[in-house]
């Protein structure tokens, strides 16, 4: 058996041990130093770097990442210049890549009615509307490209050149309900002036006076 001498050893070295984790520990924090890091709000002074801003130069001959046009029918959103021939191939390809991408939000003619906002989302803005009218067409370009607002950009799902295809077919749907009668063709003028007479079908047993 364990003497009393013994015992009482035991417990003044487990007391002594006690004593030195606390006297240890005392001067340490609880908090991680990751809570604690030191850090700069965007633009904010900084006594780090000898210049004072926490906000660093790019790097000579480096370019900002997502700041590179790689495309090679970029244009800017300023400009109004069509990098492609439009002719009925590139609209047709543009009306079936618009029907399968905005249609869910712009609607089928452009008025913000589609199926998407119909349901509850926020509507999206007419492309008939007289801004949109005006803008350039780098600028349906960057929109398609890298999204505004609740619209995310469609640069992953819809290559360059159909990217063009679809600002060709929605200035196309813009003259569609802004088009002078002078600046179509004589026939569809003509249609236009002189519109066919329907052929109406008489009910069964009508009188024919």
């Amino acid at each position: 058996m364990i003497s009393t001498v013994r015992i009482a050893r035991l417990r003044l070295l487990a007391a002594l041990c006690a004593l030195a984790c606390v006297s240890l520990l005392g001067g340490c924090s609880l908090k991680q130093d990751m809570a604690l890091q030191p850090y700069n709000r965007p633009l904010t002074p900084s006594d780090f770097f000898t210049d004072g801003r926490s906000e660093r130069p790019l790097v000579e001959n480096t370019v900002a990442r997502g700041a590179l046009a790689e495309d090679a029918l970029f244009v800017s959103k300023e400009s109004n210049v069509f990098p492609l021939p439009v002719n009925q191939e590139l609209l047709e390809r543009g009306e079936g890549r618009y029907k399968i991408f905005c249609t869910p939000c712009h609607g089928l003619q452009g008025d913000g009615n589609g199926m998407v906002a119909i349901r509850g989302m926020k509507h999206p803005p007419s492309f008939h509307l007289d801004r949109l009218r005006q803008s350039p067409n780098g600028y349906f370009y960057d929109v398609i490209t890298n999204g505004f607002g609740a619209m995310y950009g469609y640069s992953a799902q819809i290559p360059p050149r159909d990217r063009w295809a679809v600002v060709a077919y929605v200035r196309a749907l813009q003259l569609s309900r802004n088009a002078r009668a002078s600046e179509l063709p004589a026939d569809l003028r003509e249609k236009l002036m002189h519109p066919p007479v329907e052929t109406r079908k008489e009910a069964p047993g009508a009188s024919k006076e």
